[in-house]
């Protein structure tokens, strides 16, 4: 079974007034569930197949977006096991009156590929092809393992 596609998914969005704090700047929660949404759709794009988050990993927030800017949100499978794939997600934020862009938050996000009954199926295995990509893969590889010796303790 071959890969659909390793191009990343992108979503963009504008941040909007009901979108920030009090502060004018982007709620975390908002630019997490936008993060989840394009990996899910990186990986399903990928595999073909319907994904569930089970774990988010590795996130960090890096800079602020304010209202009125863009956000550039993107996902691209870096490692996959027999049912579970990993998205490497980053996220930026463009001003919109100079279009400068400047990474905000990246992270890790898990899913499992579901049936229609929940249950995991199998997925298309993801294959390092470049430098960039070896790096990626065994961080997410790494990641993975540690959640899984915690999930057995």
């Amino acid at each position: 079974m071959e890969p659909y596609s390793k191009e990343p998914a992108m979503l963009i969005e504008e941040v909007f007034p009901g979108d920030t704090n009090t502060y004018d700047t982007l709620f975390g929660g908002r630019l997490l569930s936008l993060m989840d949404k394009a990996g899910g759709i990186s990986c399903s794009k990928f595999a073909h197949r319907e994904f569930v988050t089970i774990s988010i990993d590795t996130l960090t927030f890096i800079a602020p977006a304010r209202k009125g800017d863009l956000l550039e949100v993107s996902g691209k499978v870096v490692f996959t096991s027999s049912h579970t794939a990993c998205s490497k997600v980053t996220a930026l934020a463009v001003n919109k009156s100079t279009w400068e862009k400047k990474k905000i938050c990246e992270g890790y996000f898990f899913f499992v590929a579901i049936d229609s009954m929940m249950r995991p199926i199998p997925i298309p295995q993801f294959v390092v092809e470049e430098e960039s990509e070896k790096l990626d893969w065994e961080r997410a590889k790494e990641i993975r393992e540690h959640m899984l010796a915690m999930k057995n303790s």
